[in-house]
Order: C-alpha cells, then sequence, then structure tokens
C-alpha cells in the first residue's frame, strides 16, 4: 500500500472545475482548469452528469496514487466515474487491459509483453522508416498542398499496427471509421454500435487465423495459435485485446504525429533548433508528449478510505487525473508551459502510469521519432497553408489532436 504525503495541503474548497472542457490552444490545457493548477494536491471536478470526482493534480501524488492499489480501473464497478454521456453507453461493457484490476489486468499483460519489448519496437525501425518514406514520396510527388493529416500522420501508424498485429491494411477505412466513432460518436448508441462492429470484424479475423494451418507473423496470429488454443485467453478475450491494440494503436499516435508537428510550426525556434541538431529528437519527442498531453483523463474509483494530503477520499469516490495538468506541475518542470527540449521531461505521465502505463510506448517512440525526425527532414520549408487560427482540432472530450492539418512546403 503507497504511503503518501504531501506539503500542499488540503484539497481546495472553491468551486469545482467542469471536466472535460476545450482547449483554446491545441497544445494548452483548457484556460478553465486555472484553478486545478493552484499548486495543490486534490481539487474537486464535476463531470457532465453533475457528479463530482476527485482530480489529482500535483505530478507527485498522481504517480503516487496511479500505482496505488485501492484505486480500481474496473470500469465495471459500479461507481467508476463516466465522464462523458458517450463512456455511458459502453461502461458495462468489458475492456481488456485498460478496464481490469490486477490479477486479471497482470495475466493479460503477460500474455502480450513480448510483443511490445524494446528490442521488437527496434526490429520494426527500418519497415517504419520505408513505410514513413513511401507516404512523404506519394505526398511531394502530389505537390503542395496536402492535409497531414488524412496523408500522413493517420496512416503511419495504421499501417504499423496493421503489420504488428496482423490486420488486413486493405480493411483500414473501416476500422479508422469505427474507432473515431467509438471516440468520438455523437451519442452512447453511435460509440456503442461502433466497440460492436469493432467486435464482430476482429472475431472473424480471429476465426479465420485459427482456421490457417499455419500462422502469420501478427500478434493475433501468434495469440490465437498458441495462446487460444492452449486456453490461456478465450476468444472473447482475445477480440478485446485486439480491439484495445488495434484502436490505441492508431489513434494516439495519429494525434501525436499531428499535433507535434502542429506545435513544432508553432515553435520556429525549436523547430530551427531541432532541424540543426536532430540528435535532440529523442528528447523532443518526451517534451512534446509532456506537453500535449493527448490523452487527458484518467480514470480511477476509490475501493477504499484513503487520507491523501490532508484529504480523505471516500470509498466509491471517483479520482480523475487530468494529464495536461499533471504534466504542467511547476513543482516538477521548470516554466512548464514552455517547449524545452533539454529538460528532463521522461518523467511524464502522458502514458499513464503503475501497472496500466501504456503497453506499446516503445513502439509508439519509435514512430514519433521516425515519422517527425523524416517529415522535417525532406520538407525543411514546411509550414502551414491556412491561419494558424483557421486550423480545426478536437473537442476536449476525446483524445486531443488535429482533425485537419493543411500544409505547404
Amino acid at each position: 500500500m503507497t504511503a503518501l504525503t504531501d506539503t500542499t495541503g488540503p484539497a481546495n474548497p472553491a468551486e469545482p472545475v467542469a471536466f472535460p472542457q476545450d482547449r483554446t490552444c491545441p497544445y494548452h490545457p483548457p484556460t478553465g482548469y486555472a484553478p486545478l493548477r493552484d499548486g495543490r494536491a486534490l481539487s474537486r471536478v464535476t463531470l457532465f452528469d453533475g457528479r463530482e470526482v476527485w482530480a489529482v493534480t500535483t505530478h507527485a501524488t498522481a504517480r503516487a496514487l496511479l500505482a496505488d492499489p485501492r484505486l480500481s480501473s474496473d470500469r465495471r464497478h459500479p461507481d467508476f466515474p463516466v465522464p462523458t454521456e458517450r463512456f455511458a453507453g459502453i461502461r458495462d461493457r468489458r475492456v481488456a487491459l485498460l478496464g481490469v484490476d490486477d490479477p486479471e489486468h497482470q495475466r493479460q499483460r503477460r500474455v502480450m509483453i513480448p510483443s511490445f519489448t524494446v528490442r521488437r519496437a527496434t526490429g520494426m525501425r527500418p519497415w517504419i522508416q520505408r513505410t514513413v518514406d513511401g507516404l512523404l514520396e506519394a505526398m511531394i510527388a502530389e505537390g503542395p498542398p496536402a492535409e497531414l493529416v488524412s496523408a500522413f500522420a493517420l496512416p503511419v501508424p495504421s499501417m504499423v499496427i496493421c503489420r504488428l498485429l496482423g490486420v488486413p491494411y486493405a480493411d483500414h477505412e473501416y476500422f479508422e471509421e469505427q474507432s473515431r466513432r467509438l471516440l468520438r460518436g455523437p451519442t452512447a448508441a453511435d460509440t456503442q454500435d461502433a466497440r460492436d462492429r469493432l467486435e464482430s470484424y476482429l472475431g472473424e479475423l480471429v476465426d479465420d487465423k485459427a482456421k490457417q494451418t499455419e500462422p502469420g507473423d501478427g500478434i493475433l496470429d501468434d495469440l490465437v495459435h498458441h495462446q487460444l488454443r492452449e486456453g490461456t485467453v478465450g476468444r472473447g478475450e482475445l477480440v478485446r485485446l485486439a480491439v484495445i491494440l488495434l484502436v490505441a494503436g492508431h489513434e494516439t499516435t495519429a494525434n501525436m504525429i499531428s499535433l507535434g508537428t502542429y506545435t513544432l510550426l508553432r515553435h520556429p525556434a525549436r523547430l530551427a533548433e531541432l532541424r540543426a541538431d536532430p540528435a535532440l529528437l529523442p528528447a523532443a519527442v518526451e517534451e512534446l508528449m509532456r506537453m500535449l498531453s493527448i490523452a487527458d483523463g484518467l480514470l480511477r474509483v476509490a475501493l477504499e478510505d484513503m487520507e491523501i494530503a490532508g484529504t480523505t477520499i471516500r470509498a466509491g469516490e471517483g479520482v480523475l487525473f487530468p494529464t495536461s495538468v499533471i504534466n504542467r506541475d511547476p513543482a516538477q518542470y521548470e516554466e512548464p508551459d514552455s517547449l524545452d527540449f533539454h529538460r528532463p521531461a521522461r518523467h511524464h505521465v502522458a502514458f499513464g502510469f503503475g501497472i496500466h502505463q501504456c503497453l506499446g510506448q516503445n513502439l509508439a517512440r519509435a514512430e514519433l521519432e521516425i515519422a517527425l525526425g523524416t517529415l522535417l527532414t525532406r520538407l525543411p520549408g514546411l509550414r502551414l497553408a491556412v491561419p494558424a487560427e483557421d486550423v480545426r482540432f478536437k473537442p476536449g472530450d476525446t483524445i486531443q489532436g488535429m482533425l485537419e492539418l493543411p500544409v505547404t512546403w
């Protein structure tokens, strides 16, 4: 059990802040989150349905609580917080990895870990580089201007996750559309239908792979021909694992590529610094992940009473981790609102922390380094094709990123 003390004092008693909110600038937290940045470890926020939950807003407290087993990720818990109406439509559906606790989580993660090692990510780098090169060559041949999300930011991770999982890229338009509806559908019914369609699609793919005499080289092939046949995982669980890997594997990285590019273009001094010293690229990727915090709002529910920083979190109360606030904690990061490639940013919580820390982070880093590095090298004149204020980005109730990114060179 985590023993936690904090010198920032008890929770802020001020009026609760609404969560989530839309960003005014796509790479800064919503201006309405300012009260959450007063240095206290805990504040109160209000969700869409009026429910108040705790928000953990300092870096040290967040990392301690994200590793605390007294907070549950089980979305089927009756008191698990529901951040949006869309989420409410699928809260009773079992979610692999992200939505379960140990020992079930540990068992699922143990099955997946061999597929997401640093070594495997490193081994995929040459293929990722060829993929990035091919997409950029096609974009350059077409000539400026270009819409970077559809031409580059989305295809890169879609092609990578398809190769890794063993999913036909020919089906990418279908699963990208269902992923979009799952994460940004206008209604709970739309979200639920998208989840059903993804499970049906991947269930058929699993069944097809099970009929094959010789497995392919994708993760799903390996799981079907070993874990499924040996009874380590069941078909339903395997399909749920495939859903989370497919959706998370392309959505998050696509948004980081597009929003990372926009952020660099809006910081010309940092962009010039990076072009002058490509060795800064790994640090730049870490700093962008810290600053952008695209998955803004990790959720938990307290399983027992907890005394945190002079405040009691009661059993059954919801706990929210707004990563855009946590990753801007001035106690951890000097001048946190600035983009600085020389700061030690590796301890950010953009990938979460604790047992649920993102399984695919090694692959994501490889994709981002190759995609951003190659884009900046091949297109030294890259710039926005429209005024910055006309670029459309995503609302605050989903993964943050650009809806479109018109560029020229």
